[in-house]
This record gives C-alpha cells, sequence and structure tokens, in this order.
C-alpha cells in the first residue's frame, strides 16, 4: 500500500521551498552489489573529490540550501550536518563509505551524487501515514548505531507512533535490513531547482540496476 506523506505547514513556512521526492519498491535486500561499489570507486569518488575542490563543502549546491533550511529551522548545520554533507566530507577526507547493504549503499549513491539527503524505510515498521515537520523541543529517538539523538529543531520524518528519522540520522526503529521486503525512499530537498526531477529519476534507475528493485511508484510531495 502506497504511503501518505504531507509536509506540515509550520516547516512551510519557515523554508517554501522544501519538497520530498518519494520512491516505494519491493526488494530483496542483498549484502553487497560489487558493480555498484566499482562505479563509486572508480567514478563518484572522484566527482566528489572535484566538488570539493570547485565549491568547498558548505558551497556544493543542494548541501548550501539544506543549511540555510537548518539555521532557519534553528538548528547549526556545522553541529548537527544534513547526512549527504557528511558522507561528502567522509569521502574528501579519503574514509571512504561504510559497506552496509545494496538499498542503503544505493541510498548513499544518491545522496552523494545529488547533495540531497536521503533516507530509506522499511516499511513493515512504518504507519500509512507520514509527516515532515520541524523535530519538537525534547524530542529524541535511538539513532542507527548510536545513543539517543536530539532531534529538536531538526528536519523530522515521523508517523503517529513518533518520529522515524531525519535529514541527519535515522532512527532504528524503521531501519533496512536484510528481511526487508519493501521499502519507503525519501529524498529531502530544501533547493529551488529541478535537481530532485534528475535525483528522483537516476534514484529509480539506480534501485533497479544496484538492488534489484520492482514495482517502483515514485512521486514528489510540495
Amino acid at each position: 500500500m502506497k504511503k501518505t506523506l504531507i509536509i506540515d505547514k509550520e516547516m512551510k513556512k519557515l523554508w517554501p521551498t522544501v519538497r520530498v521526492g518519494c520512491l516505494q519498491y519491493k526488494v530483496k535486500v542483498e549484502k553487497k552489489n560489487e558493480e555498484l561499489w566499482k562505479y563509486l570507486k572508480k567514478d563518484i569518488f572522484k566527482k566528489v573529490k572535484d566538488e570539493i575542490f570547485d565549491y568547498g563543502v558548505n558551497e556544493i549546491p543542494n548541501i548550501k540550501e539544506s543549511r540555510a533550511a537548518y539555521k532557519a529551522f534553528g538548528k547549526d548545520p556545522s553541529r548537527y550536518r544534513v547526512s549527504s554533507e557528511a558522507l561528502i566530507r567522509r569521502i574528501g577526507q579519503g574514509k571512504g563509505l561504510y559497506e552496509v547493504n545494496t538499498v542503503v549503499d544505493v541510498n548513499n549513491l544518491i545522496s552523494i551524487e545529488s547533495g540531497f539527503s536521503v533516507g530509506s524505510y522499511d516499511t513493515s515498521n512504518i504507519e500509512d501515514e507520514l509527516v515532515f515537520r520541524v523535530g519538537k523541543e525534547g524530542e529524541t529517538y535511538k539513532g542507527i548505531g548510536k545513543e539517543e539523538i536530539r532531534i529538536d529543531c531538526l528536519p523530522v520524518l515521523a508517523d503517529a507512533k513518533g518520529a522515524i528519522g531525519s535529514s541527519t540520522s535515522d532512527s532504528e526503529r524503521a531501519m533496512i535490513t536484510e528481511n526487508a521486503e519493501e521499502v519507503l525512499t525519501l529524498i529531502y530537498s530544501f533547493s529551488q531547482n529541478q535537481d530532485l526531477e534528475h535525483a528522483l529519476e537516476n534514484g529509480k534507475k539506480y534501485l533497479e540496476q544496484y538492488a534489484g528493485a520492482e514495482e517502483i511508484q515514485s512521486w514528489i510531495v510540495e
């Protein structure tokens, strides 16, 4: 069943250009796709280092706008980095990326290539109605591989049970494991350009090619 996502009005007031690209699909999650990692190491890592050289990390398109949105929401983007920036900084420092599984690895590819934060969620562990909003005062959740994360003032994805993820770091509740059979991948855009449409198109292609995704539904929430 296709999930329903809305963007909270208060978030829209603070940052009117916010949009979310959505991909929902069936998948058999595997540990690793060798062709994906060849592509990342041969092409994407070099491209990222070139972009860092040309712009500096903070000025890379779509990271720049995401940082500005964080400030508008009341969060310091240098302390709580948008996930795409954190990934690109790792590559720039020569640390590479963690190998997680085929869905998460594609998730990271989309993020690095586009500059947008991208989150993937096991649909069996989230409700049918979702909202993208600003985190509330005192709100926290257990991050993936981390302790409790403060998510107040961060852009947050939530359902009726509470927050699931953010454009900085997702929670354990809906994390992608090899048991996931259906996934919702969200591309979080704070930019006033057409890059989200391109990221959505490329994301669909990469998910089919490297993760074996099937029955992909694609749409944008504004």
